[in-house]
């Protein structure tokens, strides 16, 4: 068995492309969303003109200057700050008047805002910014308190978390299923069009046997992945991890070995390498975007949502954002553990009766 596996270790590290790729995509992913939703990310870049000199007036730059949401830009002409946006240098431009502030019938009362419609996400953000700064100003210059408000309270996770945390779980779960399912199905297939399957049937070694050599030895791939994937989202993008290390990697390796075991279910029907990789691109691709890597799946339609809460992905990743944000234990919700486990079974049957190291 050992022979087998350190086996299996040496085929899979000659392949070197099929390494390169299978660790750089997700760190692709992980790179993108957290460039966009990672520390330090702000809605753009504005320029703030002040042409008032009024307390009110500064009081409003100083608020969005110091809010953080944005870059702020040194432009004080109008027109060039205006052509800046067109050339997608700026994202907004916030004009103050010269008589805002001031307290006559005649004074301006409205801050201008340039935009580009093509930034429509950067306007929503400035805009409602400075309608909160102005509706605290209002009711502090007609001496009156609001009657309707809005409270909160949190019934979930009082830990302070970001989209890109959501969708660094999301990431984890995506590699596991890509490497595994691409790695396994096309692996597989190939090495049965290549006879070297056919060469195993000659020893002693059984089907299961195989089957648990080339899981355990992909299973080290995977350790290192999610190793590279969390170190980059904790330390380059500071990416929130409240739960047990020990338990994420217990969790990651299950879903590992799922998709493993699913890849090896697609290369028991698949006769072709080209016919592998269709019925693995046609699993991973649905899931990648129905299992909620990069949304949450309960904002689908409810329809849509019935279904595609049972696929293999979903489960594993509403354990492990359970788990990595808000540190509940992986039993927290049976069901979820429950799904996962049943389909571990499900794909062991199929690969351990269905797949043959032969075509005959």
């Amino acid at each position: 068995m050992l022979k087998l596996l350190f086996a299996d270790i040496k085929m899979m590290l000659r392949n070197r492309q099929a390494l390169f790729w299978m660790l750089m995509f997700p760190l692709m992913f992980t790179f993108i969303f957290g460039f966009f939703f990672g520390k330090n990310t702000t809605a753009g870049t504005i320029a703030v003109i002040n042409q008032s000199q009024t307390e009110l007036a500064q009081k409003v730059e100083t608020s969005i200057k110091d809010s953080g949401l944005f870059v702020i830009s040194d432009e004080k002409n109008v027109e060039t700050a205006k052509s800046l946006i067109k050339k997608n240098k700026l994202s907004n431009v916030v004009v103050i008047p010269e008589s805002f502030g001031i307290f006559a019938p005649d004074s301006a009362k409205k801050i201008v805002v340039y935009f580009d419609p093509g930034n429509s996400q950067a306007n929503a953000t400035l805009t409602g910014f400075i309608d909160q700064i102005l509706t605290g100003i209002n009711f502090s210059v007609q001496k009156a308190t609001p009657i309707y408000t809005v409270s909160q309270e949190n019934v979930g996770s009082s830990n302070a978390l970001s989209y890109f945390d959501f969708v660094l779980a999301g990431i984890l779960g995506l590699a596991l299923m890509n490497s595994s399912i691409m790695g396994i199905a096309i692996g597989m297939t190939k090495y049965r069009q290549d006879q070297i399957l056919k060469r195993i049937t000659t020893t002693p070694v059984k089907t299961w046997w195989f089957i648990f050599g080339e899981v355990a030895s992909r299973l080290m791939l995977n350790i290192v992945q999610i190793s590279i994937i969390l170190i980059i989202g904790k330390y380059v993008f500071d990416a929130h991890i409240y739960g047990n290390l020990f338990i994420i990697y217990i969790m990651a390796m299950l879903g590992a070995i799922l998709f493993q075991l699913i890849g090896f279910s697609i290369a028991s029907f698949a006769k072709t390498t080209e016919a592998a990789e269709g019925m693995a691109t046609a699993i991973t691709i649905p899931m990648m975007f129905l299992g909620g890597v990069f949304f949450p799946i309960d904002s689908l339609p409810k329809w849509l949502y019935s279904a595609v809460q049972f696929l293999p992905l979903a489960p594993l990743l509403r354990i492990m954002r359970s788990v990595i944000l808000e540190g509940n234990s992986p039993f927290v919700n049976p069901i979820n553990i429950t799904l996962l486990l049943s389909w571990i079974v499900i794909c062991a049957l199929i690969s351990i009766f269905r797949f043959r190291l032969t075509e005959e």
